[in-house]
């Protein structure tokens, strides 16, 4: 029903997500050769229902054995991605999750994250003070270098490691597609392999000569359930870093292309009309840099879209057809930053909303905010092309000029 190798569709989704989102709530397909079918969900209210229903779950070996649900054991060649994973907050159910999340909830927390803000305008200034006069790549003169180098002054990462940061995050994070190839599969095993040597003499560094930084904060911080392990605090670094990095990257690629594609729009932000703050959620909306998010059936009697879906059954829920319902929003597939909105599926819900959300909209609004102050006049020199790729959702380029 929906085709997710075609290049025109990877290009352009939405026409065909809407299209299937009206005529069907849920349905079964394949998401790649050679898999198994799933179900998909299309609609807000009922993917925003099934993030915070305690009956899915992201992991299901605690329930249900490889053989219940039709797969094989893991491949032991996989061992170093499994690793990171194992501890991964997106991979976990209570109560280890709850155990975690609090623990890092101690030392991630809304103020360390306000502190960020003046460094993060030094950050944006300078790269756009960098910038060759006739233009920049809004990914990566941009986007990327300003979210690895906030993250690094947030977990207390040597900046010059920026390079290894963003190579192994972009090889991680294809383990997430709809399908990937053998060499693929390589290349993200052997990425977790040095990412988790890096983030253990990161940790060693840190519980030797401590900083005022995240990871000097997850090695040190307790409760009455203990302290986390060093595998938990290096699975915790790569998250962070890869979700963080993707997230910001992606939705500033997104978010910029359709904000100088539309003038009235960036003219309503560089005007002052539209605070930056309200505007990124519009960004966030309109074209979600996470397509697609997965949970297992846990239970006998689930039910959802009214349809009965059997334990053990896998259900993907369609973000960026979620975010463009017209059930929910007025004019969905209208680019309106005044909306100001939160209540997108783009960052989850219930047990597993993003606790780097704050973080995000943050980083987002510091360059939006630089962006439009510096240089109202930017524009795109170019229509941008597209990741081949569907679940992480971005431009390979955004070229605009600054004047």
């Amino acid at each position: 029903m929906i085709p997710f190798n075609d290049a025109a569709f990877l290009q352009d989704p939405y026409p065909v997500l809407n299209a299937v989102r009206e005529e069907t709530s849920i349905f079964r397909q394949a998401k790649a050769a050679a898999s198994h079918e799933i179900w998909f969900l299309t609609r807000h209210d009922d993917i925003q229902k099934a993030l915070r229903d305690r009956r899915l779950g992201r992991v299901f070996e605690h329930v249900l054995t490889y053989e219940e649900v039709g797969m094989l054991a893991p491949d032991p060649a996989l061992k170093p991605y499994l690793d990171i994973e194992r501890f991964s907050l997106l991979q976990m159910e209570p109560p280890d999750h709850t155990r975690i999340r609090s623990l890092l909830s101690r030392e991630f927390t809304p103020r360390r994250v306000a502190a960020l803000q003046p460094r993060m305008n030094e950050i944006v200034a300078d790269l756009l003070e960098s910038a060759s006069p006739g233009g920049l790549d809004v990914i990566s003169d941009l986007a990327q270098p300003f979210s690895l180098l906030v993250m690094c002054e947030l977990i207390g990462a040597p900046f010059e490691d920026q390079g290894m940061l963003l190579d192994w995050s972009h090889r991680i994070v294809k383990m997430y597609e709809l399908d990937t190839t053998p060499e693929q599969v390589t290349s993200a095993v052997d990425a977790s392999a040095e990412f988790t040597v890096w983030a253990k003499d990161l940790i060693a560094t840190r519980r030797a000569d401590p900083k005022d930084d995240l990871v000097s904060g997850l090695c040190t911080v307790e409760t009455d359930d203990g302290k986390l392990t060093t595998d938990e605090i290096v699975s915790t670094i790569i998250l962070l870093l890869n979700a963080g990095h993707e997230a910001t990257v992606n939705t500033l690629g997104n978010g910029l292309t359709a904000l100088l594609d539309k003038r009235d729009q960036w003219l309503r932000l560089t005007d002052g009309e539209v605070p930056f703050s309200v505007a990124v959620e519009e960004l966030f909306r309109f074209d979600s840099p996470l397509q697609l998010f997965e949970r297992w059936v846990l239970v006998d009697d689930y039910e959802i879209a009214d349809t009965h879906i059997p334990k053990g059954d896998k259900i993907a829920m369609l973000f960026g057809s979620a975010n463009r319902d017209p059930r929910k929003w007025e004019k969905p597939d209208r680019f309106d930053i005044s909306r100001g909105d939160p209540t997108h599926v783009t960052f989850g819900w219930g047990l597993h909303h993003c606790i780097g959300a704050p973080l995000a909209r943050l980083e987002v609004a510091s360059v939006l905010q630089e962006l439009a102050t510096r240089f109202p006049e930017a524009h795109l020199v170019s229509q941008p092309v597209r990741h081949e790729t569907f679940v992480i959702h971005g431009y390979e380029a955004v070229n605009i000029s600054l004047r």
